[in-house]
């Protein structure tokens, strides 16, 4: 059965949102989605249509989000639907809101020394997001963040001495929780295995059964 997507982007335009939303809808069509993309988050209003999606992609770096839109998110995935997302447009969105943090799971602090080389590890190799998966160098921000210890972590980088989390799932409620921290630019987010995780992590975070209950 086609499950429903909606790709919320917005916020501040340094990553270009709306070039990053037509790369996650492409990889989500071939992954039998219906995609439905916002550039407004008054769609968190309608609470009519929301049970009925699966998926959720936050892409919307800092910017504000309504009170009643946020409760309605984190209903709709304590409810069963999936959040996945990437760098800011997930993890740095709507700053303030510790609740929408709790869903996401982090929090972005820094980018060390801006655009820099450094390796990704994939700590779990039979996670169905990053089976098959090695070991990357990427030229781009490090992010260093906030960390929820409930997650359960996919890939990871060093920060200096710190071993920080690149890629982690987690549950919230019902709903399951997929977050990457790379995708600065449309061609970081377009490049191998960045594109790979995201397809993957999408589709896992994606709402298990399609059961809508209202």
């Amino acid at each position: 059965m086609i499950k429903v997507a909606w790709i919320l982007s917005g916020g501040w335009e340094g990553h270009q949102p709306r070039q990053v939303a037509e790369i996650l809808a492409e990889d989500l069509r071939q992954e039998h989605f219906s995609v439905e993309m916002f550039d407004q988050l008054d769609c968190l209003l309608d609470v009519e249509r929301l049970p009925e999606v699966d998926l959720l992609v936050p892409n919307w770096t800092m910017g504000q989000i309504g009170r009643e839109a946020l409760t309605n998110f984190v209903r709709a995935v304590q409810a069963g639907a999936g959040v996945a997302g990437l760098h800011g447009g997930m993890g740095d969105a709507f700053r303030g809101e510790p609740s929408y943090q709790w869903v996401v799971g982090g929090q972005f602090m820094a980018h060390p020394g801006g655009q820099i080389a450094y390796s990704v590890h994939m700590v779990d190799t039979t996670h169905a997001v990053t089976r098959g998966l090695s070991d990357f160098t990427v030229t781009t921000e490090q992010y260093y963040m906030l960390i929820d210890p409930a997650n359960e972590i996919l890939a990871t980088t060093q920060v200096g001495s710190v071993t920080m989390p690149v890629a982690w799932t987690k549950t919230f409620g019902q709903g399951r929780v997929f977050y990457c921290s790379l995708g600065h630019s449309p061609e970081i987010v377009a490049m191998e295995p960045v594109r790979t995780l995201m397809r993957r992590g999408m589709a896992y975070a994606a709402r298990s059964e399609k059961e809508v209950n209202r």
